[in-house]
């Protein structure tokens, strides 16, 4: 990484969503563990497994906290977790990809449709949670299989 990314960022200073910032494009506001945050897409993207089938990773099973998520993925060796943090982002939560899925459905971010991405999300040993950009579909698929990421970053709103 050559310059530490944004931080934080002030209400004043938000742009409207689906305009840049902090690297990538602001897709909304949205409250996380009691702090107000800024979701932003960057855009970049990876591929690559999610982990390794029937290993069940500790602390990888949030609902709304893909940053966590995604630290959990790579400290048990998820390379797309690993890329994902180099790029000071994260993979989206299942909460964080279904508020990606209604940018794209407002026209304010482009994400790719003809394949499915990766949430940090896992549902269990053996699965975690996808979404479908195309029709907005959220599944859960072979932690093994190859496919995209999406990283993000937040920032609380201060």
């Amino acid at each position: 990484m050559s310059k530490q990314a944004q931080q934080t960022v002030l209400a004043a200073e938000l742009p409207e969503r689906g305009q840049p910032l902090a690297g990538g494009v602001f897709v909304t506001r949205y409250w996380l563990n009691g702090v107000e945050r800024a979701l932003i897409l960057l855009p970049d993207e990876l591929s690559g497994p999610w982990g390794e089938y029937g290993a069940e990773i500790k602390d990888a099973g949030c609902y709304s906290d893909g940053e966590a998520n995604t630290r959990a993925m790579a400290e048990a060796g998820s390379v797309i977790a690993i890329k994902a943090l180099e790029l000071d982002g994260f993979i989206p939560s299942c909460l964080e990809g279904q508020l990606l899925m209604a940018a794209k459905a407002d026209g304010l971010v482009a994400i790719r449709e003809d394949r499915f991405h990766w949430l940090s999300s896992q549902r269990s040993a053996n699965y975690a949670y996808n979404m479908g950009f195309g029709v907005g579909w959220l599944l859960n698929l072979d932690k093994s299989h190859e496919r995209l990421a999406r990283p993000v970053r937040s920032l609380p709103i201060q």
